[in-house]
């Protein structure tokens, strides 16, 4: 079984609609678009450079597809580890309304999403990667497929937008692997799949913590 792997942009209180520009997603009409920009830099870069380094397939929705789409294709590979897989790696688009697809290497995701994403998952191999994909990551965890987070958090409160974390989550644990800071205060988060939720009360003093 190959590792199902997201990765998402996402602000303080969990916002991941649009990070890239004014005009990438403006649905509910959301007027924030852009917001990851002004703290993009060398360091965030070059993770995102290594994370793409490890994929062997894409697993995107319709909407980060179309984004990607329209920017990747006519992007040089040379010395540039996200445009070559990009445009050399397998992308799987879930969708209901497409019905082709024209950016080589993608295919659309056939009949029920979660059984066509579990199957995919059951194959041997590296990483399939979700990368933005909101309502794809959602049907996702609801079905507890995913067994990696990166979180890109950036240091902004929007208040509004999509949200990583629907209705419907699965409640569970997550045990962080990794984690950095870039210059900007960009946090770079790795977590893996945990168990179940534990609880636990704190003594008076918040001092003696018992868990159960």
């Amino acid at each position: 079984m190959r590792p199902l792997v997201v990765t998402e942009f996402t602000t303080l209180d969990g916002v991941v609609q649009a990070p890239g520009g004014p005009d990438e997603d403006t649905t509910g009409g959301f007027a924030h678009g852009g917001w990851l920009v002004p703290f993009f830099d060398e360091t965030l870069g070059a993770q995102m450079d290594a994370w793409f380094a490890g994929v062997e397939d894409f697993l995107l929705g319709r909407g980060t597809y179309e984004i990607f789409a329209g920017a990747w294709p006519q992007a040089p590979t040379e010395d540039d580890p996200v445009a070559e897989a990009l445009n050399t790696r397998t992308k799987h688009v879930a969708s209901r309304t497409l019905t082709s697809l024209e950016w080589s290497g993608a295919r659309l995701v056939e009949g029920d999403v979660v059984e066509a994403v579990r199957a995919l998952r059951d194959q041997d191999g590296g990483e399939l990667q979700v990368h933005g994909s909101p309502g794809l990551v959602q049907t996702l965890l609801r079905a507890d497929l995913v067994d990696e987070l990166r979180l890109v958090v950036a240091p902004v409160v929007l208040g509004e937008g999509k949200r990583l974390f629907g209705d419907g989550a699965i409640p569970r644990s997550w045990r962080l692997t990794s984690s950095a800071a870039t210059p900007t205060g960009v946090l770079l988060c790795t977590y893996r799949r945990g168990g179940e939720v534990e609880t636990g009360a704190m003594g008076a003093e918040y001092g003696d913590a018992v868990s159960g």
